[in-house]
């Protein structure tokens, strides 16, 4: 392959829902990059875990530590200098795919590296299944049906935007619940959604976990790796 950038969708956390593509050109690639914690642990290269054991682990690595606390100023000294030695192994004439969990412009870690790379070098992007998509199956629930709307919010947003997001639209996914799952509960309760709501957490992998009666949970913050679906349940049938 001609040396470039490639963000690749690993999806949400089951290692066979890896796209064909995805899985091909992590086993081509020269280096490997992907976020971390202090400790090197990597959510996105652990999903990838089928398509990297084909390689015979003789690729390069560059590990972008991320810190546990959300700090922009921090975070974007490490997408610079991620930036930079992504950027020099490809003036060297290497392949470097970046591991992004779900789909590398949704919510994505990789659109922080595409912006400061794009401008330098060639640059592909493979999506991936997000995270909203993996929700509805493990649901077996159709997020939209006819002419119901439908929207995709962040938890971090105050409480006005979540009401007027659920008082809007039929339905409604909010993605980043962990630090605001309290505030989200209060929003249903609020908009009277409630009961048409479900809350999911590391939607496949091995912890994943499935409240569809979200007056269960306790009131509470939860782990970052979470979301809620909201979704009518009088909705109209053929």
């Amino acid at each position: 392959m001609t040396a470039q950038f490639i963000g690749v969708g690993v999806g949400p956390g089951d290692p066979e829902l890896i796209t064909l593509k995805a899985a091909r050109l992590i086993q081509q690639a020269d280096v490997i990059s992907y976020l971390c914690n202090q400790d090197g642990r990597s959510q996105a290269k652990h999903i990838a875990r089928l398509a990297l054991a084909d390689t015979g682990g003789t690729q390069e690595e560059i590990p972008i530590v991320m810190p546990m606390r959300e700090d922009r100023t921090i975070a974007n000294q490490r997408y610079d200098q991620g930036a930079a030695s992504i950027q020099a192994a490809i003036n060297a004439g290497k392949t470097v795919v970046f591991l992004c969990e779900g789909d590398p412009l949704f919510f994505g870690s990789f659109a922080y590296l595409l912006e400061r790379l794009q401008d330098s070098c060639p640059c592909e992007v493979v999506p991936g299944i997000s995270s909203v998509h993996a929700a509805a199956s493990v649901l077996q629930a159709p997020l939209t049906m006819q002419k119901e709307s439908f929207a995709v919010i962040s938890g971090r947003h105050d409480d006005d935007v979540l009401d007027k997001t659920l008082n809007l639209h039929d339905s409604v996914v909010i993605m980043k619940a962990g630090l605001s799952r309290q505030r989200i509960l209060q929003a249903l309760t609020r908009t009277q959604r409630t009961g048409d709501a479900s809350y999911l957490e590391y939607i496949g992998r091995d912890q994943q976990i499935i409240e569809p009666d979200v007056s269960k949970l306790k009131d509470e913050a939860g782990p970052y790796f979470s979301l809620f679906v909201i979704t009518r349940k009088d909705r109209e049938r053929l």
